[in-house]
C-alpha cells in the first residue's frame, strides 16, 4: 500500500505515560473505512495501551478502552483527534 504520512507525534506525558499518534493519507479507503486515511492515536501507560483508536483492515474505525472496543464514528482528522484528547483526559481524571 502506497501512503503518505501525514502526521506522527510522540508526546510524553509523564515518567511512565505518553500518547503516540501516527495518521497516514492511503490512496483508498481502508476496508470498513469510508474516508482515505489510516490511523493510529495510542495512550500508553507503564508499557501498557489503556486507549487506542485505530482502523485497521477489516475492522473499521474503533476505538479500545482497557479491554473495551467500540466503533467508533469518524467525522474529520480535527475531530478525531479533539475526541481522542478527551478520552485521555477523561482517563487521566481517573487515575
Amino acid at each position: 500500500m502506497d501512503a503518505d504520512l501525514l502526521f506522527r507525534k510522540r508526546l510524553g506525558l509523564s515518567e511512565t505515560a505518553f500518547v503516540e499518534m501516527v495518521i497516514w493519507r492511503v490512496p483508498k479507503p481502508m476496508h470498513g473505512s469510508a474516508h482515505r486515511f489510516k490511523y493510529r492515536l495510542a495512550l500508553v501507560t507503564a508499557g501498557v495501551c489503556v486507549l487506542r483508536y485505530d482502523n485497521e483492515a477489516g475492522k473499521g474505525d474503533h476505538k479500545h478502552v482497557g479491554e473495551r472496543e467500540a466503533a467508533y464514528h469518524f467525522v474529520d482528522l480535527d475531530r478525531l483527534q479533539t475526541d481522542f484528547w478527551q478520552d485521555v483526559e477523561n482517563w487521566s481524571k481517573k487515575q
